[in-house]
């Protein structure tokens, strides 16, 4: 009787368990996008009229410091494309008292990692310091922002690396077609349609005046934001900002800088050729003038983009790296300012795969057009969704997703919307903005190759008039 009993028990037990076994045979389903839940930003003004944004993050006891101007390359005058983006990365090549070398040296000794950068649209100082090393750490920030003393012989050397830069360009297909794809699209007298760094005649002629010029036109308090997250608080933080930034005066009236204008919108399509002798792969751009950050359409187009080339397993992936071989990777992006930026489709391609490449790309670009699956849809939508909260992980994190904020004068309620905007997405949605955003017969088709071994075939496929391009023309 025991052993019946002893054995049904492992029956029982048996079946259950066999019925709680996973099915391998399709993957889990996914669950909803969980809300995303953001600290409170705490909105403040030093005594000189410089916004700071502090938000808590005490995870960690980290501080990030980021300082925002609003004015980057797109503010450059004309002749004089580079000088907002040489202007900031000459801000840490010394500055108050202490040599570049110097100043590397105390930023390390504190244990902090401080970097400036510029972007059209902005210029920053970005610091992460141990909390324990704020106090110190923000003299030297605020050096870097109010007294850069941009020494003659780091500008030279700056411009040398830049020049040098550039030079190799002329031997690399892939920085030749980004600056090609920009300067066909928008043209060589939009703001956009050249290098945010400058080109070689524009690059050798600037002095240290007018890295100062600009850096007293824009580089000011009422031109600036200041974000702080991590592991402090408004009580604490306040007084060592007020301390460290509240000296910063603004120099005369700030400078009326007029908006980048939308560019003009490609009309029809025409295939471009850069001559580039012996290349291993053609590197391809296709696109055109794009949308701006403010755009209504910004979660749309975020869907819509995951599909056609925004992710590993997008169509324009799967088709020319998984499917044909074409090209180690291939994706598609908006890159969205101010002013509306371009849309482009890229990838690099085995030279004698170049022609078939471009045929698979509209393929794909036609294909967007046409209505998403059901599944398809909801896969893209998950992945926008879900993969969010993912950019808010730590402190540094947190500071750049605030920079959007301020550089586009965006709503705080951008953020904690965007999952919601994202799941309600429909396949009439997609079809709509596919329909106004993505139109393959009027996009530009960029090609850096060996022309002598890509042209033809590509001739072939009849997708519009082929224009040489020089390559001297991309330098100047």
């Amino acid at each position: 009787m025991m052993k019946a009993l002893t054995l049904l028990v492992t029956l029982v037990a048996s079946v259950s368990l066999v019925a709680q076994q996973p099915d391998r045979k399709q993957p889990p389903p996914l669950g909803p996008a969980p809300a995303l839940k953001l600290p409170a930003i705490q909105k403040h003004q030093l005594s000189n009229g410089l916004a700071v944004w502090i938000v808590e993050h005490h995870e960690v006891p980290l501080a990030q410091i980021n300082l925002i101007v609003r004015s980057g390359s797109a503010a450059d005058p004309i002749g004089k494309y580079g000088v907002g983006s040489l202007t900031a990365a000459m801000l840490d090549e010394g500055a108050g008292a202490r040599s570049s070398l110097e100043f590397a040296d105390a930023v390390e000794f504190l244990g902090a990692n401080l970097s400036t950068s510029s972007s059209f649209d902005a210029s920053s100082i970005r610091m992460s310091v141990p909390v324990s090393k704020l106090a110190e750490a923000l003299p030297l920030m605020s050096d870097v922002a109010l007294r850069p003393s941009f020494p003659a012989t780091e500008l030279d050397r700056l411009r040398k690396e830049r020049l040098t830069s550039l030079l190799q360009a002329r031997d690399n297909a892939g920085a030749l077609v980004q600056l090609a794809f920009p300067r066909i699209v928008f043209g060589p007298t939009h703001r956009y349609g050249t290098s945010a760094n400058g080109l070689p005649a524009t690059i050798e002629a600037l002095t240290v005046d007018d890295l100062k010029t600009f850096y007293r036109s824009h580089f000011r308090p009422d031109n600036a934001t200041l974000l702080v997250v991590g592991d402090l608080t408004l009580s604490t933080a306040l007084p060592m900002l007020e301390q460290a930034f509240g000296g910063w005066k603004a120099d005369g009236m700030v400078s009326l800088v007029a908006a980048v204008p939308n560019a003009p919108q490609l009309t029809t399509r025409q295939i471009y050729l850069v001559d580039k002798p012996e290349a291993a792969q053609s590197q391809i751009r296709i696109g055109w003038v794009g949308v701006s950050r403010a755009t209504p359409d910004y979660a749309v187009l975020e869907v819509l983009n995951t599909i056609l080339g925004g992710s590993f397993t997008s169509r324009l992936n799967q088709n020319l790296r998984e499917k044909n071989g074409y090209a180690y990777g291939a994706s598609s992006g908006f890159d969205r300012r101010l002013s509306a930026g371009p849309f482009v489709a890229a990838a690099g391609v085995q030279t004698d795969k170049t022609a078939d490449a471009l045929r698979e790309f509209f393929n794909e670009l036609n294909g967007i057009l046409t209505p998403v699956p059901a599944d398809e849809l909801a896969k893209a939508r998950s992945y926008v969704a879900l993969g969010f909260p993912g950019e808010f992980e730590t402190t540094g994190d947190m500071a750049r997703k605030l920079e959007e904020l301020v550089v586009y004068n965006l709503p705080d309620t951008t953020f904690s919307n965007f999952v919601p905007s994202v799941t309600a997405v429909t396949a009439a949605d997609l079809q709509r903005a596919a329909a106004r955003f993505i139109q393959p017969e009027r996009m530009a088709v960029v090609v850096v190759g060996d022309l002598k071994l890509i042209e033809g075939p590509i001739r072939a496929l009849n997708l519009g008039p082929i224009t040489h391009v020089p390559v001297d023309n991309l330098f100047r």
